[in-house]
Order: structure tokens, then sequence, then C-alpha cells
């Protein structure tokens, strides 16, 4: 429990990039036409897949 007490202050803008990123991707992923394969499997990888999901759709999953 120290150990959370001690690192929350570290931890809060990493949990507001996090969460600021996912909704840019889910409303990125809301206003796009086309994307590489279907938009349920993009949008659960975002939002399941954390950070690393969201980094993986604004790389691979976009068609432009």
């Amino acid at each position: 429990m120290e150990f959370i007490n001690q690192y929350w202050p570290l931890l809060i803008p990493l949990i507001l990039i996090q969460l600021g990123l996912m909704a840019y991707c889910l409303i990125d992923l809301s206003r796009q036409e086309h994307v590489k394969g279907p938009k349920w499997m993009w949008a659960l990888l975002i939002i399941f897949g954390e950070l690393i999901g969201s980094v993986v759709y604004l790389i691979a999953g976009r068609e432009e």
C-alpha cells in the first residue's frame, strides 16, 4: 500500500495520457470510412489493449 501512495502522483499523468489517447483513437475510428479489418475488432483492441492497442491502431489500422 505504501508503494501506491508513494508513486500515485507519478501515475496520474500517465493514466490521463492513456485515457486521452484511447478517446482520440475511438473517436478517430468512428469517423473513418475504411479501416484495415472490422471496426469492432479495432475498438476492442483499443479498449482492452490499453496503450499498446491505441498505438497499434494508429500505426496499422487506419487506411489513408
